[in-house]
């Protein structure tokens, strides 16, 4: 197909290209990601940042997706590589007032597809994924497709397939494993099909992509795997880090503020196996980018690795649409963004650890947590030495053992019964799970209320609307601890915030001297 032969749904309202071309011209980062620019004398599509000369303004086409690029035609940029964008889809992009239910069904069914656990299946229609993504949307699979191809202009194959080839353009770029390793890292069942879907999509081998690609940023394969990210700025890098140093528990997590950098230990299951490993991740504020190291332990997992990556720092926040809702009562706060974590039982661990304590009597009782019941790794980081433990492991300890760290039994009950749930799969707490079955689920367990519930939808959902309406801080950070009933009107004050109520949270935390949450 050539360049521009078929436009699916680009921004070709005159307001919205004129404006995206400003942009381009000015090389805005604010606008990594929202948009892409197709340039129809050269069949490539590129990034508002990138770095080339730009092209005339008759030469160019704006899209939305990336799928919606490639669905026209437009081969991505070597240069500024596409691949490295911050993700957009998913996210809410107009007012909480005007999105209808198709309009929320087609954000969700995006975010889910970012999902590379959803990227394995049959290539070809009607695929695994794309059924399992209707089942949880709890719609069939011929509606999904038509609301999807409504809102962004492109199948919901033809996304997932982007994501694929784009995953496998990094990984072919950044590292040094085989091309059968990336074609099944990317999502596709064959090297085979791999290979006849990047000649036909790019027009180039995956072999002569990696025959002609740079050194990655100096850093030697054994040591570790080193992949990029972006996100838009303004970030608050220092409230970021600031927020895990705070927390940090000895062994598992190191932030380090003078360099940037905050390391993790880690563990996911992929298939049948655990694989254990490191990864460290340093900001580079000057560029809006993130340069992730990590062990080659993990490089069977790579594209979950740095799925989580992303979501434990927030990369793909739009502060443009988040500061559109907050910033008549949070101004000034512009790069602040909600924490995330790498792993959801951990996270709902250290939430049930921190109920009615202080920070650093959270972080005493999840340090003493991760030396009894963790396991010992060796990293080359200088302190990661230590796992947080299992769901297993604490699904077995005893009530004397637990009581012996400090940690009381209604806490105690709360755990076992959260470790027992996400073992036997009645609870997921990872993005993409269903928000109202999951906060149902979490609240019938012992010992987790809204707040615990909401805390844990925040950071290991990622769900930008959570809200811990029953907190005293924020009550306090509002102004409202003297109503007759704080609650309500925390809730009361926050529904101008909706969709984003999380950074609200994160914001209205942000106003007070003591460190908030857990």
């Amino acid at each position: 197909m050539s360049p521009a032969a078929s436009t699916p749904n680009p921004m070709t309202t005159p307001a919205a290209s004129d404006a995206c071309y400003l942009a381009l011209k000015a090389r805005d980062a604010r606008f990594d990601g929202r948009f892409f620019t197709g340039v129809t004398s050269t069949g490539i599509y590129c990034r508002p940042v990138c770095r080339v000369r730009t092209p005339r303004r008759e030469n160019c086409l704006f899209f939305a997706l990336a799928a919606q690029a490639e669905l026209a035609g437009f081969r991505p940029c070597l240069r500024c590589r596409p691949e490295l964008a911050p993700a957009t889809a998913g996210e809410a992009t107009v007012p909480w007032s005007t999105q209808d239910a198709s309009f929320i069904l087609a954000q969700q069914a995006a975010k889910l597809l970012d999902e590379p656990a959803l990227w394995s299946g049959d290539d070809d229609g009607g695929t695994p994924s794309m059924a399992d993504v209707a089942a949880r949307l709890g719609v069939s699979e011929r509606h999904l497709r038509r609301i999807f191809e409504t809102h962004w202009g492109v199948s919901p194959l033809q996304y997932l397939q982007t994501r694929r080839l784009l995953m496998a353009k990094r990984l072919l770029t950044d590292t040094q494993l085989p091309v059968a390793q990336v074609a099944l890292l990317s999502g596709f069942a064959s090297v085979r099909r791999f290979n006849a879907s990047f000649v036909e999509h790019y027009r180039l081998q995956p072999r002569q992509l990696r025959a002609s690609r740079e050194p990655v940023y100096g850093q030697a394969a054994s040591e570790a795997i080193v992949l990029k990210a972006s996100y838009r700025p303004p970030y608050d890098v220092a409230a970021m880090l600031g927020f895990f140093a705070t927390r940090q528990i000895e062994g598992v997590e190191v932030a380090n503020l003078a360099q940037h950098t905050l390391a993790r230990t880690l563990a996911l299951d992929v298939g049948k196996r655990t694989l254990q490993g490191w990864i460290r991740l340093q900001f580079v504020p000057d560029t809006c980018n993130v340069i992730l190291h990590i062990s080659p332990s993990l490089g069977d997992a790579l594209p979950q690795v740095l799925a989580r990556a992303r979501a434990l720092l927030d990369l793909d926040a739009d502060p443009l649409a988040i500061n559109a809702a907050l910033q008549d009562d949070f101004p000034g706060q512009d790069g602040l963004r909600v924490p995330g974590c790498l792993d959801g039982f951990e996270l709902g661990v250290r939430a049930i650890l921190g109920q009615q304590i202080t920070v650093k009597a959270a972080r005493t009782l999840g340090a003493r947590l991760v030396e009894r019941y963790g396991s010992d790794l060796a990293t080359p980081v200088e302190g990661l030495r230590r796992l947080f433990p299992t769901p297993q492991a604490l699904a077995q300890a005893s009530g004397e053992e637990l009581g012996q760290l400090g940690i009381v039994r209604q806490r105690q009950r709360a755990i076992q019964a959260l470790a027992q749930a996400v073992m036997g799969g009645g609870v997921h707490l990872q993005p993409g799970a269903d928000i109202p079955q999951t906060l149902a689920a979490l609240q019938a367990l012992p010992g987790i209320g809204p707040w615990t519930a909401q805390y844990i939808a925040m950071r290991a959902l990622r769900w930008p609307d959570a809200f811990v309406a029953g907190d005293v801080a924020l009550h306090n950070a509002l102004g409202v601890r003297a109503a007759a009933n704080p609650q309500r009107a925390a809730e009361d004050a926050s529904q101008r915030w909706r969709p984003w109520r999380s950074y609200a949270v994160v914001r209205a935390w942000a106003s007070l001297a003591a460190p908030t949450g857990t």
